[in-house]
């Protein structure tokens, strides 16, 4: 047969001429045959010894209670996007993240090559490669191999790169927990570069003992390429389109507890199939780690850690087993620094869900009193005693009210103003909601606060304490039934995202959106300032990756200038350190959080950091009065709408009397 490259062909026509099939490896003789079908049985047999034992533990987990199999056309288009295009694997780190998708979609085209390829060595002819009788067959065949080949040079050349970025660049997040290097990668690599070597050879020799031997190099790597998958993080190629259809259905979605016996996430038992399912499908790829703000400060959080810490209890120990999850597997310690930003979940390219996971963890360590911890206790008490997290009488909060010369919620406004713990206690978050308040009342539009407000238990839910978190919940949920409330406004992404999701457990609460959303609507009606100092925007991680809410807040920080964005912004944006509850459990280790990300602000040069979270907004303010006298003002966006109403109301008085 004769048989050219691709590469060389001028035109379409020359498919027909110089066809692009993979040399012909000539006739196999019976012992061959029994031989190929013997490796093939020990392969497969091979593959599954260990993955039944992965499947069996998933199936045998149990399962989880809130989970329904809805919304299947989001299924379906995240299993396109995600798995099909790769599209988080590439948006989120373009080069390495564009060499792992060459390398899958080489797997998709290679599909029907690899099946041709085995039965080639029974006798069988399934595309056509050898028997050139038909036009159609001869313009498929010609497509698809030559099409196969394009594939295979750019897996070839990203597998190649993959290697030496691991083996050689070694980025920190890329190492396992014992710090040593997953050299069975090295492996794996390898062999999908001998499996791409061999197909492109193929396509150069013509028949005889080369394309012979060609053919059994070629099987020989699928057939011990097969049974390594299921041993490797490379399992991830066979689970995790599985994960990513199966997901919870919105971001960091925390179940609900099943009965008076679910405490969490406390041993194997209480494991889902959702979670063993995302255990075994972490490829390892230390991409939560490298955006985890507490690994980034030296604390010993690692997301990826605690996911394979699952795997390592469930490979030891199973999923029945009545040993609690946290002590030799995972540190109580690193899942009670998380922040619950989200930036682990949010980058995860295998569907992982880690904030349900470590929430779970925190959860049977809160309900079945493993975690005693001085600041969590008083913060629990407070929740109970005052119904904030300030722990300060509910007459402060009245004072402020009549103060500021508040209405009270009758029913007849628009919206109910949610102060929450932040804007009714916290000096700071007055004054967010004072300016707020100003901006509102210049718009005209119509508000009130309730008489009486619980906080709305966000840090008792990210802490794990489901009890104090229901009776805030049904009892902030009973008094706006009673007020009729219909919309809530709040300056606090955290409020909103609890009242939107988390309350759903124990009732429907009314329609809630952030202050930013409010503002955008109506920033036509807001003056806008001629200055030209630079603006940077922080998003805050529940405004931003919780709620996808990025051009909003910065519509109205322009107002003060001209924006400028930070190296890590919108869904890559930094912590402050304050989320998951953290804000309120005393000083940090190693590195501050809010620090860190204050030194990034700076280090764009802006005059003014707008800001549209108020625990963000108490972080930051002591993070730069650490840094100096020449530290940005922070302000924020219902602060920077408001100084623009007070800075236009002189041009408007004095045009008034001209």
């Amino acid at each position: 047969m004769y048989v050219s490259t691709f590469l060389s062909l001028p035109s379409y026509g020359a498919f027909l001429v110089s066809p692009i099939v993979p040399a012909d490896p000539g006739t196999f003789s019976i012992i061959e045959k029994v031989l190929l079908a013997v490796l093939i049985m020990l392969s497969v047999v091979l593959f599954w010894l260990r993955f039944g034992v992965v499947l069996d533990k998933i199936l045998k987990s149990r399962r989880d209670p809130s989970f329904r199999l809805t919304h299947l056309g989001k299924r379906a288009w995240d299993f396109f996007s995600e798995v099909i295009c790769q599209s988080k694997v590439i948006r989120q780190r373009p080069l390495p993240g564009l060499a792992h998708a060459f390398v899958f979609w080489a797997f998709l085209a290679f599909a029907l090559v690899t099946t041709n390829h085995v039965a080639t060595g029974f006798g069988l002819d399934l595309l056509g490669s050898r028997n050139r009788s038909g036009w159609v067959s001869i313009a498929f065949s010609d497509v698809y191999f030559g099409l196969a080949g394009l594939f295979a040079v750019a897996c070839a050349i990203s597998i190649a790169g993959l290697f030496v970025r691991r083996f050689f660049a070694r980025p920190t997040w890329l190492a396992r927990p014992d710090h040593e290097l997953s050299y069975e990668s090295g492996v794996i690599a390898g062999l999908i570069f001998a499996l791409m070597a061999t197909y492109l050879a193929s396509l150069y020799v013509g028949s005889g003992p080369w394309a012979h031997g060609l053919w059994w190099a070629h099987t020989l790597c699928l057939l011990v390429f097969l049974p390594l998958v299921p041993h490797t993080k490379h399992l991830h190629l066979v689970l995790s389109p599985f994960t990513i259809f199966f997901s919870r259905g919105s971001f960091s979605a925390i179940p609900p507890l099943e009965g008076d016996e679910d405490f969490g996430l406390v041993a194997g038992k209480d494991l889902t199939q959702l979670v063993t399912l995302q255990a075994y499908s972490c490829v390892e790829c230390g991409r939560c780690t490298e955006h985890c703000p507490a690994n980034n400060t030296g604390k010993i959080l690692n997301p990826k850690e605690v996911v394979l810490g699952l795997r390592s209890y469930l490979n030891d120990l199973g999923p029945a087993s009545e040993e609690p999850l946290l002590g030799k597997y995972n540190s109580q310690e690193a899942v009670f620094e998380c922040t619950t930003c989200g930036a682990c979940e949010f980058q995860c390219p295998v569907g992982i869900e880690h904030l349900p996971i470590i929430v779970g963890l925190r959860r049977g360590a809160t309900n079945t009193g493993a975690w005693e911890d001085d600041y969590g206790g008083k913060l629990f008490n407070a929740l109970e005693r005052n119904s904030n997290a300030l722990g300060m009488s509910a007459l402060e909060r009245d004072k402020f009210v009549q103060k500021q010369e508040l209405p009270i919620f009758d029913g007849s406004q628009e919206y109910c103003l949610w102060l929450g713990c932040m804007g009714g206690y916290d000096p700071r978050g007055r004054e967010i909601i004072s300016s707020f308040v100003e901006v509102m009342r210049h718009l005209g539009a119509t508000f009130g606060v309730l008489r009486k407000e619980k906080c709305t238990g966000d840090p008792a839910r990210r802490l794990g304490n489901d009890l104090v978190f229901q009776q805030l919940a049904e009892a902030n949920l009973e008094a706006l039934q009673q007020q009729k409330v219909k919309k809530i406004v709040s300056i606090c992404p955290h409020c909103v995202r609890t009242i939107q999701e988390d309350w759903k457990e124990f009732g429907l609460p009314p329609e809630v959106e952030h202050h930013s959303e409010f503002l955008a609507r109506h920033r036509a009606e807001l003056p806008q300032s001629n200055s030209n100092e630079k603006v940077v925007f922080h998003d805050p991680c529940y405004l931003g990756r919780y709620r996808n809410v990025y051009d909003e807040p910065r519509s109205i920080a322009s107002l003060a200038g001209s924006l400028v964005e930070a190296e890590r912004s919108r869904e890559r944006s930094f912590c402050c350190g304050a989320g998951g509850g953290l804000a309120f459990l005393g000083e940090e280790q190693g590195e501050r959080v809010s620090h860190n990300r204050a030194q990034q602000l700076v280090a764009t040069g802006a005059t003014t950091i707008g800001a549209a979270c108020p625990f963000c907004n108490t972080m930051f303010r002591d993070a730069l009065a650490a840094s100096g006298d020449n530290s940005p003002r922070l302000l924020d966006i219902a602060q920077i709408a408001a100084n623009q109403i007070k800075a236009a109301q002189p041009a408007q008085v004095a045009a008034s009397e001209n």
